[in-house]
């Protein structure tokens, strides 16, 4: 059995002390007069009736979504940022990552009203702060009501503390210098160790333009994910195969034929999650389609919730299903994400790039290689 060792990417990093309206003026430039509104979800949304839900230590995100956005807010944010106002709703959890929202929202003072018809139109901003991913229907949304917006879900106190508290400008700059540094290449060669045992990934980028997710939206309609920090690519084709770990430990191979994973081979672990995903693969041969590979960007700690921890320099994702691509980015897929602390049981040996007949290589063992690090320097 082989763990990878758990090392920072790069030096240690010192961040600053959260600072909201820092981060609003530069993810948003909000003009004066702009209206917030504050998402959340609950089991059962009458809990933000008089915010009850304040009560429920266990209810650790839409907490911090008061404490450390809608109550920052109505303490000075507001005023020094000269925005109009800032309203907080709740909406029956989802359940699963960028599902349709409910219909309904409540208020805390037990007023209802209809997302469509009476939130979407009436504010510029949108803070959503939950469980599951919702930055797809909210940027189908934000298409129809040109308004712009962040999805924070899995917000906890490592996030607050360090990816939120960045300078995105800075985080701007340095995904857009590894994104030039990326872009147009012919292909991506991956490769995995498992108890000894070697696979390989080709990712065929037909000199494709990388894009990049920097977290700025300073023009609407837009939804960005924060923290933020990605470069990604839409492969042309793939072949060969990769290993996955899942939550349990289970551990399997995915491989991979004309862009599509068709077969699931069990390595250890749960028979039943290998069987469950190959049922998934033969009723719906799209969802094995690889629509997307994402390089994490940034200098940060582990936080235990993938919408910051798919952003450190290191990581990497393999995105499964569809994807659509128009700006801003909406991602509709099952992203498969390889961490040193996420997929531990899997060595990535190396990732190389082949790109102006040079092959060079990006990342060995979860670490940026010295062409990544020299483009940053």
């Amino acid at each position: 059995m082989h763990t990878c060792p758990v090392r920072s990417s790069m030096k240690t990093h010192q961040f600053p002390a959260f600072d909201l309206s820092h981060l609003l003026r530069t993810i948003f430039n909000p003009l004066r007069g702009e209206n917030v509104c504050i998402l959340i979800d609950l089991d059962d949304p009458e809990d933000v009736v008089d915010f009850a839900f304040l009560q429920n230590v266990d209810l650790t995100i839409p907490r911090k979504a008061y404490a450390s956005f809608y109550r920052e807010l109505h303490n000075g944010v507001m005023q020094q940022l000269g925005l109009g106002r800032c309203d907080f709703y709740a909406f029956e959890t989802t359940g699963e990552h960028n599902r349709e929202l409910p219909d309904a929202v409540l208020a805390p003072d037990g007023n209802a009203y209809i997302l469509e018809q009476d939130i979407y139109p009436a504010y510029d901003i949108f803070l959503c702060i939950t469980s599951f991913e919702a930055s797809a229907p909210l940027a189908a949304a934000a298409k129809k009501h040109n308004f712009r917006g962040a999805a924070m879900h899995g917000l906890n106190s490592t996030i607050l503390r360090t990816g939120l508290s960045v300078d995105y400008e800075e985080v701007s700059r340095e995904t857009e210098i590894l994104r030039k540094g990326m872009t147009h290449a012919n292909s991506l060669e991956i490769d995995f160790e498992v108890d000894l045992l070697h696979y390989h990934l080709h990712i065929d980028l037909g000199l494709s333009e990388a894009h990049k997710s920097d977290g700025l939206c300073h023009i609407g309609p837009g939804i960005v994910n924060l923290p933020a920090g990605e470069v990604y690519f839409i492969p042309q084709d793939a072949t060969g195969s990769f290993p996955i770990q899942f939550e349990d430990e289970t551990l399997a191979i995915m491989h991979v034929d004309r862009k599509r994973v068709h077969t699931v081979t069990l390595i250890r672990g749960n028979p039943h999650i290998a069987s469950e995903w190959q049922r998934r693969l033969d009723r719906n041969p799209s969802m094995g389609t690889l629509v997307e590979f994402s390089l994490g960007t940034q200098t940060l700690p582990f936080s235990g919730s993938e919408i910051q921890d798919e952003k450190i320099l290191g990581t990497f994702q393999l995105g499964l299903g569809r994807n659509t691509y128009a700006q801003p980015r909406c991602p509709l897929h099952t992203p498969l994400l390889f961490s040193p602390h996420k997929t531990p049981e899997i060595l990535v040996k190396h990732i190389r790039m082949k790109r102006e007949g040079r092959l060079e290589l990006l990342f060995e063992n979860y670490q940026p290689a010295p062409y990544l690090r020299h483009l940053l320097t």
